[in-house]
């Protein structure tokens, strides 16, 4: 049983189909209330996240905690928000 939050860190996380997200890389928390609000999940798994990015997994989206994380819920992937293409410009004709 974990006695400290920071315990969490380098923890393996599984989604609730037991499939591997990565590992606790650091904690997400709000100090004015004091308690964790998320996990900041690093080395992920390529078939859940585009391109193996870190992500930030909210708090109450966690089952149980013992020797890895078990979620409840994660999306069935997590994709890169793409930008919206810069205008190209346009040179006035002489």
């Amino acid at each position: 049983m974990l006695e400290e939050a920071s315990e969490m860190i380098g923890l393996q996380v599984y989604t609730n189909q037991a499939i591997y997200l990565g590992s606790v890389a650091n904690l997400v928390v709000d100090v004015d209330e004091s308690k964790v609000q998320g996990l900041f999940i690093s080395n992920t798994n390529p078939l859940l996240v585009e391109g193996s990015k870190s992500v930030n997994v909210p708090y109450r989206w966690i089952s149980s905690i013992g020797d890895v994380i078990i979620l409840k819920y994660f999306p069935k992937r997590v994709a890169l928000k793409k930008g919206k293409p810069k205008p190209k410009k346009v040179e006035a004709e002489s």
